[in-house]
């Protein structure tokens, strides 16, 4: 399945926590921290939402901040991702 988002929707999958410490000290799955940063998957085209112009600033293969619990989470073809607005965003990772 494909997904494509519409209007100012982006959908973004969690970049997986790091296995080991700087230190190289590997984690278990319980020490590791849940991920914020996620990677944009897909951007929809943005155009009028709500009555105000939406211009798309984020592109695919961006990492991002969103907010902790925002956007819909669903699984498609055994992975799960979301789909958030783009003003869900809160950071761009460079």
């Amino acid at each position: 399945m494909n997904l494509k988002p519409l209007a100012d929707r982006v959908i973004i999958k969690l970049v997986e926590a790091e296995e080991t410490t700087k230190g190289g000290i590997i984690l278990t799955a319980a020490a590791k921290e849940k991920p914020e940063i996620a990677e944009v998957l897909a951007v929809g085209p943005g155009g009028m939402v709500d009555g105000n112009e939406v211009v798309m600033t984020v592109k695919v293969g961006d990492k991002v901040i969103t907010g902790k619990y925002s956007g819909t989470q669903v699984k498609v073809d055994g992975e799960e991702v979301t789909i958030v607005r783009q003003s869900d965003i809160l950071a761009i990772v460079e």
